[in-house]
């Protein structure tokens, strides 16, 4: 069986503060985008991962193979699974691609072995492969809170279409978050943000974008801001590095500008893809 592994992007991302557990606690709008890796999965005598990147794990460090052993430890199946990943998300990129993949894993076992039970119950379990993998699970535009488990999925419409940018180099999302400082950062006001979305208010949209992680990212990576100067002086209304980076993105309403601007920097040998919020768009 087949199943698509939605990226996602971040609209909006605050970091509100430090927790006393040492995770940072956040205010997110996540949407799922159109662009996806495609896992195949089968039952088998043993669990194994083929992948078409080399420089992926295929053993225990792979968020799909967690996702199979966590899955059998909660509901005692003994199952093995034959698994496939078509690799086409970059990493280190903001893009959420391994927390996909292991949500694809999630509901492949599902749907294999007709597991009924609750999305509290399936939430719980991807919270522990990791803080994203929640919310990819479910695929919904969201108001994403505490350190990802926490969703409150809306319905939104949007006519604009986005344009992804990666740099050459990735961001650690560990980095990253170590050096951030939540006093000093700005906090761009989510809720703000959802209400555009749902009201397909595009100024609004434009308007709210903010990533409190930018600047830790731009520090470790100073491309991002070369690729930001780059999609601004393109023209797109409004450009924001997703999640932890390095992926930049830039919306528009304007498909002969953003095809332009896509020719050109895969001339200059960056990661550009086009792409939409997944089903979102009018």
């Amino acid at each position: 069986m087949k199943e698509r592994a939605y990226a996602k992007i971040n609209l909006c991302l605050d970091v509100v503060g430090k927790r006393d557990d040492g995770y940072h606690e956040l205010e997110m709008i996540m949407v799922p985008i159109d662009f996806y890796d495609v896992l195949e999965m089968n039952i088998s005598d043993q669990t194994s991962l083929s992948l078409n990147r080399s420089y992926l794990p295929a053993d225990d460090k792979n968020t799909i193979i967690k996702a199979i052993h966590i899955m059998q430890e909660h509901f005692g199946f003994e199952e093995q699974f034959a698994c496939s990943l078509q690799k086409h998300i970059p990493t280190r990129a903001g893009l959420a691609g391994g927390s996909a993949d292991a949500a694809a894993a999630i509901r492949l076992i599902c749907r294999m072995l007709q597991i009924r039970t609750s999305e509290e119950e399936l939430i719980d379990i991807a919270r522990q492969v990791g803080a994203d993998v929640p919310f990819c699970l479910m695929n919904r535009p969201s108001l994403v809170q505490g350190i990802g488990e926490v969703l409150t999925p809306f319905a939104c419409r949007t006519d604009f279409e986005i344009l992804l940018v990666k740099p050459r180099r990735g961001v650690s999302t560990k980095d990253a978050f170590e050096i951030v400082d939540a006093k000093e950062q700005e906090h761009p006001d989510c809720r703000k943000m959802m209400r555009a979305l749902i009201e397909n208010d595009y100024e609004g949209v434009v308007s709210s974008l903010g990533n409190s992680l930018e600047d830790a990212a731009v520090s470790l990576v100073r491309e991002i801001r070369t690729v930001k100067n780059r999609l601004k002086e393109e023209g797109f209304d409004g450009v924001l590095m997703s999640g932890s980076g390095s992926t930049v993105f830039g919306i528009t309403r304007d498909g002969e500008l953003l095809e332009r601007a896509m020719q050109k920097l895969k001339e200059e040998h960056y990661f550009v893809r086009r792409t939409r919020i997944l089903g979102g768009y009018e």
